[in-house]
């Protein structure tokens, strides 16, 4: 949570910065104004929005009974409601979370993953995304995401009316260098807030469910199907890659600053040392060389 603080701070340090340097008070406020607009109506429509997008359909307790109980269970275990769950015709095993808050939370799992991964690794799976929920990131990436907004309007405000003062901080020079380079800035720390919290919600998911190796054990298996499984909505929709638990867009798992996820290997190192610091007794079962394809208890 700090280390996100920071980086929201910074993001908002970014934002005063190149509205001081454009010297276009007005100007910030009204490109504030409209991407707060912009991302209010974002945040109560996004888990709609996401859920089409990503070609998710509601599943009731009689479709799968089993995998409902799973989530209430967990939901139970978190302190939270229970959320809608969704499922997805993919066979890229996947899951993600979304809804504005806990009240109105959705969780959504691949056909791929319900079918592929053992019962304990989908608990673990579905622990980390109702950690999303608990810990409110869907609120933390919607103010990210409008402060971000208003940078890059900023920004083209800043190609179509700055760069002609040269009394401006830094000069002419200086205001055009800030206009192109700070909407990469402000891109670079919202990804790394993102990862930052795919950090926390393992953790989260690891106490939620209480088998942090089985949760390692699931990364593993997903991130090695997922370079080989294409997931077709994703691929047509790559603005939601960085809600799913590992990035289902191919060739795009490489842990840099434009990567919206950590590096799996560092992933699973945390959840194995958090087991060894804190006891688990859970066993982390070797994973195969390649993802097994099995009928699952809820495929």
């Amino acid at each position: 949570m700090m280390k996100t603080g920071i980086l929201m701070a910074a993001m908002t340090a970014l934002f005063l910065a190149i509205g001081y340097a454009l010297g276009r008070e007005t100007g910030m406020v009204m490109a504030l104004a409209f991407a707060i607009a912009t991302n209010l109506f974002a945040y109560w429509n996004a888990d709609k929005m996401v859920l089409r997008m990503a070609g998710a359909r509601e599943a009731g307790p009689s479709d799968l009974p089993e995998f409902h109980r799973l989530i209430d269970r967990l939901a139970r275990n978190a302190g939270l409601p229970m959320p809608k769950v969704y499922v997805i015709d993919s066979d890229q095993p996947n899951a993600f979370a979304t809804g504005r808050n806990p009240a109105n939370a959705a969780v959504a799992a691949t056909t791929g993953l319900l079918r592929t991964l053992s019962p304990d690794e989908i608990e673990g799976v579905m622990a980390h995304e109702l950690a999303h929920v608990k810990n409110r990131d869907t609120l933390i990436m919607a103010m990210t995401a409008t402060i971000s907004g208003a940078i890059a309007m900023l920004a083209n405000f800043g190609f179509l009316f700055g760069g002609r003062d040269r009394n401006a901080p830094g000069g002419a020079i200086g205001q055009i260098l800030l206009v192109i380079l700070a909407p990469l800035a402000a891109m670079i720390v919202q990804m790394a807030i993102s990862r930052t919290r795919e950090y926390a919600a393992d953790r989260g998911g690891a106490e939620i469910s209480g088998k942090p190796l089985a949760l390692a054990s699931a990364l593993q298996r997903i991130s090695m199907a997922a370079q080989g499984l294409r997931n077709d909505e994703a691929e047509n929709n790559p603005a939601i890659a960085h809600l799913y638990i590992i990035n289902p867009l191919s060739g795009l798992g490489l842990d840099n600053l434009f990567s919206t996820h950590p590096a799996t290997e560092s992933r699973i190192a945390a959840l194995q040392a958090m087991s060894r610091e804190s006891g688990f007794s859970a066993a982390l079962a070797r994973a195969p060389a390649e993802p097994e394809v099995r009928r699952g208890p809820w495929g």
